[in-house]
């Protein structure tokens, strides 16, 4: 029992930190929601009086039959100030929460984009996507409602109790008495309403992730005949989400009964006593129907007050799940005291360079060392899982070493900042990635102010130009999802256009021709050779053309370097790892052989 009670009470608390975290975002607009709250309070206000003038509208207009104009222009301006204080606290309320629920979602976003490498490993596209729609969306209508509602309301069945106490004390305690019997299962039911909420979340991340892999991946789907096996695994994801979000209805909704029940209750026993006090002369008739209405006026903000209560278990457990995201904080961070570094020089080093990720047993790579001169070509080769990929991630830091350093000119790539470091690095890998934009937009992406001169150049360098003079709107020509109404050989000509444009010092070409026909390879290649002139390249080497022609070849085996050395050097090691690898991978392509 006692840890029952402990374990509920650091519930409360954590969901009471949450919710103070949640309002946070609304601090920057304290100033409208100070004036939405005054509004509120003028809503009340009037709402309690147009309650209290029904006993004017009895015992004087109705039985001493006095002038009905000073009446009826009080009732008329307490209604007027009640619809505009309404209309101003809904409005004020709906922007605050608006503008703070924007501002979470923009800080969420970026903070997504600011991670590591390996947040996305463990992390799937449609989860949060999810995270970014579906929870925060829970959270925006959470933040209106409570901001709004609760004070509203609230305010309103205070102004009511007043009136009630004014009327006949005795009388309130009786109708007020069997209030907290109608709470009673509030309380009971808000843990299933969270735990219910919480599931209906999972369950919207699985429709997202359904979505996301059978949309991008459509190709494969058709290719296999397996709409009909998606279309089922959707449906019976929807299935699941409709039976969590049945609950939480259901929950939801035997909260009005009861509370119905309970204030019909409470109506016959004022009833009763009424009846005697307007006997007793105690009460007049007036007084009682004011009584009457006040407390039916009441019904409608409590039973509002008890539906937040479901909107808010959504928010919070929309809360849980978006402060997890933001609590985790990226892997690769900028230092302090982290320093623009100059434009390349000397040369790029791996001293004695070692990773692991934070959640795998063992090291990826152990004791790596190789220096790069300005203009020189390194090729890194070596079997599937070697580590290639993740050693050149290491130098724009998308990951950062667990062991020794990587080194530009002797300047440690940690203490610099990561603008200035990946400013003067181009990539090109084998999946291209292009944006739903124009191929204008597409080869300018990341840089300001371009005039149309150096974007004709650069497609001119990558050989890209000629094909985008055939496009329908030439470099105006929105290119689709991903580049998907250009081939392969196109996109990735618009990537190296993309990579001369920003002209960096430092090139990583990751088997960036592997996926390609012979006459597109041999047209990226010349575009490759365009864009490698002059500039310090690693490449993960995949076809004999680049291996051949490398200043320096690593071969990477077991996260280890076996072996280095030229094309030619690594040919007459008998028994090599690379002569094996070359005679494996190139004997059909070198004649020579």
């Amino acid at each position: 029992m006692a840890n029952r009670w402990r374990q509920g009470s650091r519930s409360l608390r954590e969901e009471a930190g949450r919710l103070r975290r949640l309002f946070n975002y609304t601090r920057p607009y304290r100033g409208l929601l100070l004036v939405s709250w005054l509004a509120t309070a003028g809503y009340a206000a009037s709402g309690a009086g147009l309650a209290h003038m029904v006993e004017p509208i009895f015992d004087k207009v109705l039985i001493q039959h006095v002038d009905v104009v000073p009446v009826a222009l009080t009732i008329v301006l307490l209604y007027a100030l009640k619809g505009l204080c309404a209309f101003l606290s809904t409005t004020l309320v709906a922007t605050v929460g608006q503008r703070a629920v924007t501002d979470l979602r923009n800080q969420l976003y970026g903070h997504v984009l600011n991670q590591s490498y390996a947040f996305f490993s463990r992390n799937t596209t449609g989860s949060l996507m999810s995270h970014i729609t579906t929870d925060v969306e829970k959270i925006q209508t959470a933040v209106s409602e409570l901001a709004g509602d609760v004070l509203k309301e609230g305010l309103t069945v205070v102004g009511l109790v007043i009136v009630l106490f004014v009327k006949d004390w005795r009388l309130a305690i009786i109708a007020l008495v069997g209030m907290p019997l109608a709470f009673l299962p509030l309380v009971r039911l808000t843990r299933y309403l969270r735990a219910s909420s919480e599931t209906s979340l999972r369950r919207w991340r699985d429709i997202s992730e359904i979505l996301q892999e059978t949309i991008s991946g459509f190709r494969v789907v058709k290719a296999f005949g397996m709409e009909r096996f998606e279309i089922g695994r959707f449906r019976r994801a929807a299935q699941r989400l409709f039976h969590v979000n049945m609950r939480i209805t259901r929950t939801s909704a035997v909260m009005p009964p009861i509370m119905e029940f309970v204030g019909g209750l409470v109506l016959v026993g004022a009833l009763f006593y009424g009846s005697y006090s307007i006997d007793a002369k105690r009460l007049t008739t007036g007084e009682f129907t004011s009584f009457v209405a006040a407390l039916f006026y009441m019904y409608t903000p409590v039973k509002r007050l008890a539906r937040v209560n479901s909107t808010l278990q959504g928010a919070l457990a929309a809360g849980s799940r978006i402060f997890a995201v933001l609590d985790t904080h990226q892997e690769v961070s900028e230092a302090k005291d982290a320093r623009p570094l100059a434009r390349l020089r000397e040369r790029i080093e791996y001293r004695d360079v070692g990773f692991r990720y934070s959640d795998g047993e063992g090291s990826v790579l152990r004791r790596v060392s190789f220096t790069s001169r300005p203009g020189e070509v390194v090729a890194i080769v070596g079997t599937s899982g070697a580590g290639k990929t993740t050693l050149v991630n290491l130098l724009p830091r998308f990951y950062d070493v667990t062991d020794g350093a990587v080194m530009i000119d002797d300047v440690d790539v940690r203490t610099a900042t990561l603008k200035s470091l990946r400013d003067q690095i181009g990539l090109v890998t084998q999946e291209t990635t292009l944006f739903n934009d124009t191929v204008r937009a597409n080869i300018a992406y990341g840089l300001e102010d371009v005039d149309e001169t150096r974007i004709e150049t650069a497609a001119r360098a990558a050989l890209a130009h000629d094909f985008i003079l055939d496009l329908p709107r030439r470099y105006d020509t929105v290119i689709g999802e991903r580049g998907s109404r250009l081939s392969g050989g196109q996109r990735q000509r618009i990537a190296i256009a993309r990579a001369i444009l920003k002209d960096p010092p430092i090139l990583i070409l990751d088997e960036a021709t592997s996926a390609l026909d012979t006459e597109s390879e041999r047209l990226v290649q010349e575009a490759l050779a365009n864009l490698m002139r002059g500039r310090t390249t690693l490449v993960i080497a995949h076809r004999l053309a680049t291996v051949r022609r490398a200043d320096n070849i690593l071969v990477i085996d077991g996260g280890e370097v076996k072996e280095t050395g030229t094309h030619v050097e690594l040919l007459k090691r008998p028994g090599g790892v690379y002569k094996r690898l070359y005679e494996l991978q190139f004997r059909d392509e070198d004649p020579a052989l």
